[in-house]
């Protein structure tokens, strides 16, 4: 069956301050429902946003669709993030992602669900990690 959400029917959500720094704005693309295990959304960082440390049972893939972004697992560089590159985090790396210091960054960010859980939330990223 061919299912078509329109654009605009499901509703933005501001991203919780327990996971996220700064304004982030969430705007859910599909969910996993029945077999389907993945899961998408389309997440927007104000400059100098980012989102906590995390980690994902099976992994995380983003693609960069607008603006300049920072991304950084666990003991690597922060890397620059662009439109169009694609970013894929393996199962349990701990990581994080978020906009550049002066400009906004929108990710679509795909996830799989295990179990029911897409994502282990931990410490926030430092001002002195965001910007070393």
């Amino acid at each position: 069956m061919m299912e078509i959400k329109r654009n605009g029917s499901q509703p933005s959500g501001k991203g919780p301050a327990d996971w996220f720094t700064g304004t982030v704005r969430v705007d859910p693309l599909f969910q996993a429902d029945g077999p389907v295990r993945a899961a998408g959304a389309s997440v927007t960082f104000e400059p100098g946003a980012r989102t906590a440390w995390h980690t994902h049972p099976v992994g995380q893939t983003l693609v960069i669709t607008a603006g300049l972004g920072r991304a950084q697992r666990e003991g690597g560089p922060i890397e620059e993030i662009r439109p169009g590159d694609v970013v894929r985090f393996a199962p349990g790396e701990k990581h994080w992602h978020g906009a550049s210091p002066t400009t906004a960054m929108t990710h679509v960010a795909i996830q799989e669900h295990l179990d029911g859980k897409v994502v282990d939330w931990m410490e926030h990223v430092s001002d002195e990690q965001y910007q070393p």
